[in-house]
């Protein structure tokens, strides 16, 4: 018999968060458990055309994306984090599902924005990636990591620019905000208000892999964007419909 994962323990809600919805926590972590590596391509072109929602992570070195995407898989090393950042070039793709058929696909693009790296593959990743951003056909949500201590730095702002006429036509958009551990609950909140209104309409969420804060409302907005239509179907068997008011 497998063991499921058990849920991390409830953290309570600060103003803007949004509860859970009806798809359960140990549901949506049970899934992304099962993330095993699908491939690596140095290029876009080296990417396999994939028919199932594609989720990718981005965000600048040393934001925790891939302490991130470990938390939420429950994979010590699913994702690596090399020891220099901004060193690793090249897109990762994890496959997601149940029984051995894949469902979703999780992406890890490199960090962006280390110090150390020649300009000349900075300008050639910010290429590629926004590339990618902009036109992988399966791409149905982007995860941006944010420590919430510096805020968005420049080329976060570059990437919001490249990819919101996509999320005006639909695409999913999430905020992590990591390590908010590292801040009190006073500025804990005022940096999910101030980046609620940087998101522009996408989500925010705190995120502390330390204290396992949002890891459970992180996994089920995923598990709902990779599978919409079962999340609607949740949803509509669950809500009542308000009556309608005449005109």
């Amino acid at each position: 018999m497998t063991n499921q994962p058990s849920p991390s323990p409830s953290q309570p809600t600060l103003p803007g968060e949004q509860a859970p919805s009806t798809v359960t926590p140990v549901v949506a972590l049970g899934w992304l458990h099962t993330a095993k590596f699908l491939t690596t391509a140095p290029q876009l072109h080296f990417l396999p055309p994939l028919d199932v929602p594609e989720i990718a992570f981005v965000g600048r070195s040393n934001a925790g994306k891939s302490t991130c995407i470990n938390t939420l898989t429950q994979q010590k090393q699913l994702a690596f984090a090399s020891k220099k950042p901004g060193r690793t070039q090249h897109i990762n793709l994890f496959a997601l599902g149940k029984q051995g058929v894949t469902d979703a696909v999780l992406a890890d693009l490199p960090g962006y924005g280390y110090a150390a790296v020649p300009k000349q593959d900075k300008i050639r990743w910010q290429q590629v990636m926004a590339n990618y951003l902009v036109t992988r056909e399966n791409l149905k949500a982007i995860v941006l990591m944010c420590d919430p201590r510096h805020g968005l730095t420049e080329l976060d702002e570059v990437l919001l620019d490249v990819v919101r006429p996509r999320v005006e036509e639909g695409l999913k958009f999430l905020v992590i905000l990591t390590k908010a551990d590292k801040l009190t609950r006073a500025e804990q909140t005022k940096a999910l208000s101030i980046m609620k209104l940087q998101a522009g309409g996408g989500e925010v969420r705190l995120f502390s892999a330390t204290k396992r804060q949002g890891i459970e409302e992180v996994a089920t907005l995923l598990w709902q964007w990779a599978h919409p239509v079962q999340a609607t179907a949740s949803d509509r068997a669950t809500i009542t419909p308000e009556p309608r008011v005449a005109d």
